[in-house]
């Protein structure tokens, strides 16, 4: 046996890299199991699709609903509020009610919560059928995970995470690129209506793939519901601050406050209902493990970048470039399609590469990527933009897949579904805190240009009143009166002030993210060595 290769029968030999261990599992794949793993991916691909997809058609909901802008947050923000709650719950639920039960369940609910959406009446009614959608979408995405792990035999266990890296890499990319379609050519309510046909080819497919495993109701009975609770307000509290913070001037505002003292209320509770019993609805005992707590991190960092990324380009587009929602989506596609042809060779690189080599190559070049983006200028557009793009869609597959291994290093049999629900909250959370960390950016940093800016743009100035007075003997050329002519000039002045200052924030905020990715690849050393295993009897 090499040095690089693993065998199932000797996990604890300490000379061997170290392997995820995951739970018994079938040898042999058969149809069934290759079409209900397809409609759990399908599903986790439509949660998270539905995270960002209003983004683009915000402003036409809005004007439908007659709802401002401050009021529109909370359709996104009820979204995720509900499905960063039920991400820890999906192990307890799908052991009560049995995986295809609940799979069944949840997805139907998701599809009517999506029509009702499409139907909404008014801003309260969206915002409820949000809630909905996200509570019952978010259960989509663990569970995805967690099919891999439990129905794959461990030769396929390196296809399955590649499919799933894929959906949760791809679908934040398509989202502004659907959304913006979509409304554009059929208008906003087709955005929700989309859901519909990939949803009944998933109900079809886990009815048919996945055997009835039973009930086991009792759960219920014995759940540690204060623990629940707990997180429920914890995490839904913090959510909210995240998401209203920089609107509200964070902890200048009574109602964030609040947030905040909920959010570590709930918190600190949860993590001692969970510890204080041995049989919690999630396993926090396992941030215990060294592996486990610096995979999470990475997750949160992830999603900051992954999200982050996708809230920031289309901001620029659309403000600085003037692009509309269809073609702000024709950019981000460039940061999606590169990725079907890059994860199948990255899932392949996992079994054959020491996978901290490979986590740390995603990184630096999602990193790069970023910090590619932090030259942009007034000009940048569709042309400039296709290395950054290609870049993070090159980097991107390395850095979920790997991680993804490591998060399930040592992990038991008995804490998959812990592990999978833990994860997959970090990255949305992560993607919360990265974006609201770029508003309040972006907020700061445009009025810390638009001074030094305004320093050296001063009226007193000689180079500023000789274009002053260029700019009124223009508009007083082409017919204007003197008197408005000169203020025309004076708000010329001030809005090309305000564009530079704005797209020297985004800058800012590119440089950020480019270098909190690139620090973190010293972390990714921490992880013992992975390669993932091919085959029933050992790996490479």
């Amino acid at each position: 046996m090499s040095a690089n290769s693993v065998a199932v029968s000797l996990p604890t030999v300490p000379a061997q890299p170290a392997q995820p261990v995951f739970p018994a599992a079938p040898t042999e794949m058969n149809t069934r199991s290759w079409i209900a793993l397809c409609a759990g991916m399908l599903g986790a691909f439509m949660a998270i699709l539905d995270i960002q997809i209003t983004n683009s058609s915000l402003k036409d909901i809005l004007g439908s609903l007659s709802a401002t802008q401050e009021e529109g947050s909370w359709i996104s923000t009820a979204y995720l509020i509900a499905e960063i709650i039920v991400i820890p719950l999906t192990g307890l639920l799908s052991r009560a009610f049995g995986m295809r039960t609940y799979l069944l369940g949840t997805t139907a609910i998701f599809l009517a919560a999506s029509a009702m959406c499409g139907n909404a009446w008014n801003l309260n009614s969206m915002i409820a059928f949000r809630m909905v959608q996200g509570f019952s979408g978010g259960a989509l995405i663990p569970m995805a995970m967690t099919l891999v792990l439990t129905r794959l035999p461990q030769s396929k266990r390196t296809i399955g995470m590649a499919l799933f890296g894929l959906t949760a890499t791809l679908a934040p990319s398509l989202g502004p690129t659907v959304g913006g379609y979509l409304s554009e050519i059929y208008g906003w309510p087709s955005i929700f209506y989309v859901n519909l046909v990939p949803g009944m080819l998933m109900l079809s497919g886990i009815a048919y793939g996945l055997s009835d495993e039973g009930k086991q109701l009792h759960l219920f009975r014995d759940a540690d519901w204060i623990g629940i609770a707990c997180m429920a307000v914890g995490l839904g509290a913090l959510t909210v601050m995240l998401e209203e913070g920089n609107s509200k001037d964070w902890f200048d505002s009574s109602y964030i406050l609040i947030s905040a003292g909920a959010a570590i209320v709930g918190l600190v509770g949860w993590v001692v209902s969970s510890l204080l019993r041995q049989n919690s609805f999630v396993n926090l005992r396992l941030y215990g493990k060294g592996s486990f707590r610096i995979a999470t991190v990475m997750a949160l960092v992830t999603g900051m970048g992954l999200y982050g990324s996708t809230f920031v380009l289309p901001l620029y587009l659309a403000q600085i470039a003037g692009y509309s929602p269809m073609q702000i989506g024709e950019v981000i596609m460039l940061m999606g399609l590169p990725q079907l042809l890059v994860t199948p060779v990255a899932a392949r690189l996992t079994s054959k590469v020491d996978n901290r080599i490979l986590a740390s190559f995603g990184l630096s070049l999602f990193g790069i990527s970023c910090l590619i983006n932090a030259y942009m200028d007034s000009t940048v557009g569709y042309d400039q933009l296709i290395l950054p793009q290609v870049v993070r869609a090159l980097g991107q597959p390395f850095l979920m897949l790997t991680l993804q291994n490591f998060v399930m290093q040592g992990v038991a049999p008995r804490d998959v579904g812990s592990a999978s629900g833990l994860f997959n909250m970090s990255r949305n959370l992560g993607g919360s805190i990265g974006i609201a960390m770029l508003a309040t950016m972006l907020t700061q940093r445009t009025q810390f240009h638009w001074q030094r800016i305004g320093e050296s743009a001063s009226a007193y100035s000689l180079a500023t009143q000789v274009r002053l007075d260029q700019l009124t003997q223009n508009f007083i050329a082409s017919g204007i009166e003197p008197s408005t002519a000169g203020q025309q000039a004076t708000q010329m002045i001030n809005n090309l002030i305000t564009r530079d200052a704005t797209v020297m924030a985004f800058n800012d905020c590119f440089w950020i993210m480019g270098i909190l990715l690139i620090a973190c690849v010293p972390l990714v050393w921490m992880f013992d060595r992975v390669i993932t295993q091919t085959g029933a009897g050992g790996g490479h």
